[in-house]
């Protein structure tokens, strides 16, 4: 599914698109030679293409041995390297630069190969500090207590403990998902999704030197970053010859998918505590009055437009209740910005539950056990607490971590009409901004976490079936 989406969006979404929302490409207007190079390094760093700048170019050029002014060394020196290389120049100074095309499977190959990275104390290789060291220890380290430090590894802390969840953090292993580009540009689709919103959060932080002030650094996201290219302030918190003084910013509103994940979870237990409730007594008063109204009922809203059940929702709800109609009106920080979104989450989901739970008790209402059960002596109502709820969860259960994941990654139209922060409302505004890369990066998490539910579901129906054994019983051979 993945490589599937990336094909068509970096196939037949129009590559002009890109820069529309790009404010600093549309001020370009007199700087001919800036803007081209931009297009490029633009294009390079979303896969299109492969780009040599001019001042690139001559220096691999002159390192061989030819001549910079000439056009015949340069088709030379391209002529040497892998694929199909153009040579073109810029419309003023008409310096040369190179570019090569990208093909498609190239492209996806290179997406899927680079996903995982793993780190180690050999990942940074940096040519102006060669005498970087290179070890990865426990140690008591100043800034973030005791942790497995690293050297010469992408980030500092590799293991590591704090108040947060789920309060032990790794770094060894990240994703790569690629990186967003025009909105958040050139931050990390993984990064985006992850981190905190909203305002900067100033907290006590103290840094490596010992110094303790409020700041906004998260200090447990240290990176590398040369020493060289340190300022005062990262001197004065860092010392001097550290080699990890890049940081991200804390913020004080959750991430992304935080926020997807408590209206998706709350809107899932919303339509499995009313809708299972619903449907046992739809099946025991089968063809009743109570029976009869609920299937109109839940047939109604099955017919009823999505976008038109969240407008009345969100209405009804604002107007009888007072509760926002819009997350930016009172905030992550109130929980009651949290409950309309989720409601309707709950409220979409609600007919199928009711309606495949009462078809599952209604067909096993006519099994020789029930009517053994009756013939006993138990009560109608013993029978549906005891056997006819416990028989009919079993297939309900395996949907239950489907709809979990459904309610996280299916809440884009919710999402936008409440301008809540999510996944599903970022999926949709990357679609407008033609944000390839976050376009992909979404997909490929909701793949993921679909195949997780489907697993999750499996295991769930052998704990709740006993008929179902996870190893094979070899008793009887």
């Amino acid at each position: 599914m993945t490589a599937l989406v990336y094909v068509i969006v970096y196939t037949l979404v129009p590559t002009s698109l890109i820069f529309k929302q790009d404010p600093n490409y549309n001020k370009m207007t007199k700087t001919l030679d800036k803007k081209v190079d931009y297009e490029n390094t633009t294009f390079d760093s979303m896969g299109y293409i492969d780009y040599l700048s001019a001042g690139e170019l001559q220096k691999r050029v002159s390192s061989q041995g030819g001549d910079i002014n000439s056009e015949a060394a340069y088709q030379n020196y391209l002529s040497t390297l892998n694929g199909q290389w153009q040579l073109k120049t810029y419309p003023l100074s008409e310096q040369f630069y190179a570019t090569r095309d990208i093909p498609i499977y190239e492209r996806v190959w290179s997406f899927f190969s680079n996903l995982i990275e793993i780190d180690h104390p050999w990942k940074i290789q940096d040519p102006d500090n060669p005498n970087l060291p290179r070890y990865m220890r426990f140690e008591k380290d100043a800034a973030a207590g005791w942790a497995l430090v690293g050297s010469g590894t992408h980030h500092k802390y590799l293991l590591y403990t704090n108040r947060e969840f789920p309060y032990l953090h790794q770094n060894f292993i990240n994703l790569n998902l690629g990186t967003s580009y025009p909105t958040y540009s050139n931050v990390p689709v993984w990064q985006v999704i992850t981190q905190g919103q909203g305002r900067i959060d100033l907290q006590e932080v103290t840094f490596p030197t010992g110094v303790t002030k409020k700041s906004s650094v998260d200090i447990y996201s240290r990176t590398y970053k040369n020493p060289n290219t340190m300022d005062d302030i990262a001197r004065a918190n860092y010392g001097e010859n550290d080699n990890y003084s890049k940081t991200k910013t804390n913020y004080k509103d959750p991430s992304m998918i935080y926020n997807s994940f408590v209206i998706g979870l709350f809107g899932v237990l919303f339509s499995y505590g009313i809708g299972l409730p619903i449907g046992m007594l739809m099946a025991r008063f089968k063809d009743g009055l109570f029976d009869k109204v609920s299937t109109a009922t839940m047939t109604f809203m099955l017919a009823l437009p999505s976008i038109a059940l969240i407008y009345v929702i969100r209405f009804a709800g604002s107007q009888l209740t007072g509760l926002p109609d819009s997350f930016p009106i009172l905030g992550a920080s109130d929980i009651r910005s949290y409950i309309l979104p989720a409601l309707i989450l709950g409220i979409f989901s609600l007919p199928y539950t009711v309606i495949w739970f009462r078809r599952y008790l209604v067909d096993i209402q006519a099994s020789d056990w029930v009517r053994f059960a009756r013939a006993k002596g138990l009560s109608e109502s013993e029978i549906y607490k005891k056997h006819l709820f416990k028989n009919a969860m079993v297939p309900v259960v395996v949907g239950i971590p489907a709809s979990i994941i459904l309610a996280i990654g299916g809440a884009t139209l919710t999402e936008t009409i409440f301008a809540f922060p999510g996944m599903g409302k970022m999926l949709i505004d990357s679609i407008k901004a033609a944000n390839n890369a976050m376009i992909v990066g979404l997909t490929f998490i909701f793949t993921v976490l679909s195949i997780i539910s489907l697993l999750l579901g499996d295991i769930a129906m052998a704990l709740v079936d006993p008929r179902i054994k996870l190893s094979e019983d070899k008793k009887g051979e």
